[in-house]
């Protein structure tokens, strides 16, 4: 017989950061930075170099890639070339990573809902969203834009809670950046440490305050189906 989760009573949904914890887009993000230093007659970078900064969006991938900073005065212009690239091309080679398609199968048969809370525009999260074909669609999606305020802030995961009907000290917030344990804890999810995301040089999951750190996501299920004993 199939093992049931053994989770907390009192679990009963799930939150997923988007970019690095449940989705590898790190290749599309890199390919977008990449065609506008090609376009400049720059050499494309490597993409272990674009990828620890995948997770921060066109200012991670646009400071790393032409060493912009917001306040730059070509920033703006810049990212909005980013984002019309990137949004062409949304899930050319983004996959879920190993082992999610299982996990939120899981989850969804032990009646646990899940959603995600990411920092993604929603004119890029849900044409990604859609592209994936996921084996199990999720019950609460809750972009950058949805609220009046993006993670760190705990606002969008409380929406997300809320769109749920699920109480936060039933939630579970997972993630691979410091914003969602702050968002998380701060909503008052648990909050678990996706230590296989995008993690800049010296960004050490020890030190966000996470409840646990999954080193990998091929673990994740383990770790749901025990839960009990994981706190």
């Amino acid at each position: 017989m199939p093992e049931k989760l053994s989770l907390m009573p009192e679990l009963a949904a799930v939150l997923f950061d988007l970019d690095g914890t449940l989705v590898d887009t790190a290749p599309d993000l890199g390919a977008a930075a990449n065609r506008m230093r090609t376009d400049r007659g720059l050499s494309a970078l490597p993409l272990e170099i674009l990828r620890p900064v995948a997770s921060q969006g066109a200012q991670g991938l646009l400071r790393v890639a032409f060493h912009l900073q917001p306040e730059d005065p070509d920033f703006a212009p810049m990212r909005a070339e980013f984002l019309e690239i990137y949004a062409a091309h949304i899930c050319e080679q983004s996959t879920l990573f190993p082992g999610m398609a299982a996990t939120l199968t899981s989850l969804s048969a032990h009646g646990v809902v899940w959603g995600i809370v990411t920092n993604k525009p929603g004119f890029l999260t849900l044409p990604l969203l859609s592209a994936l074909k996921l084996p199990v669609p999720p019950g609460a999606v809750v972009s950058g834009d949805s609220t009046a305020r993006a993670k760190p802030d705990p606002l969008p995961i409380t929406h997300a809670l809320a769109k749920l009907g699920i109480s936060a000290a039933q939630s579970l917030m997972i993630g691979d950046d410091p914003r969602d344990m702050a968002a998380g804890k701060a909503a008052g999810t648990r909050c678990w440490a996706a230590a296989w995301g995008y993690l800049e040089a010296g960004n050490d999951p020890r030190h966000w305050g996470a409840d646990q750190i999954i080193q990998r996501s091929e673990q994740l299920e383990f770790a749901l189906l025990h839960f009990n004993t994981a706190q």
